[in-house]
């Protein structure tokens, strides 16, 4: 069996987010890729099988973590005892956000790939998994505190997906805009306090 040579994979990993950012997956070449690497698409395929495989080896580690993060987050919440959850609802949704805007700066071109570069790929819909944990947590929330709203609306699952998905594409704008970490921060803050006014108004969550 060959021994592949040291460093390799740390070069093509590096050309290799470079090509993905500025052609996206399905227009990147991978003999491209090779080339700046200093090295051929056999040693590619030997590493990481194909370029789906190559694409998974820079985003998925992140991807993971990030899904983890929030989730963690949501069970910890709904751990609380119930009386509690409506008091600790600000400070779960805002200290959750940040946590997880940190991890995005400290892998910022990660989730540039991830959002805008992993079209054909199976991160093309890294947003939805986001959304559905938020989607299965929120009738959690709902069942705790017993909601009504004032007309006596029944809030279907098609509308709180509706809400959670404009959440995070919304959130996510602080990377395709390439804010920066502090003013990002500023924008989620606003964004936390606009979405957290919205469900307050439907749930009556105070």
């Amino acid at each position: 069996m060959t021994k592949q040579v040291e460093g390799v994979s740390e070069k093509i990993i590096a050309c290799a987010k470079e090509e993905f950012l500025q052609k996206g997956y399905s227009d990147a070449s991978l003999r491209t890729i090779a080339e700046k690497a200093g090295t051929t698409t056999g040693s590619i395929y030997s590493r990481f099988k194909d370029k789906e495989g190559l694409f998974s080896a820079i985003v998925e580690p992140a991807a993971d973590h990030l899904v983890q993060m929030f989730l963690h987050t949501q069970e910890t919440f709904h751990g609380l005892e119930e009386e509690q959850q409506p008091k600790e609802m600000k400070h779960y949704v805002s200290s959750g956000m940040v946590e997880m805007i940190d991890y995005i700066y400290d892998n910022f071109e990660v989730f540039e790939l991830l959002l805008d570069a992993s079209y054909g790929t199976k991160f093309q819909d890294f947003v939805e998994r986001l959304v559905e944990i938020e989607t299965e947590y929120t009738y959690k929330y709902m069942d705790v505190i017993h909601y009504r709203t004032e007309d006596g609306e029944v809030i279907t699952e098609d509308f709180i997906h509706i809400m959670t998905r404009a959440l995070f594409e919304s959130m996510f704008e602080v990377v395709r805009h390439k804010m920066t970490k502090e003013k990002a921060l500023r924008y989620m803050d606003m964004l936390e306090k606009y979405h957290y006014g919205g469900w307050n108004a439907i749930l009556k969550w105070e």
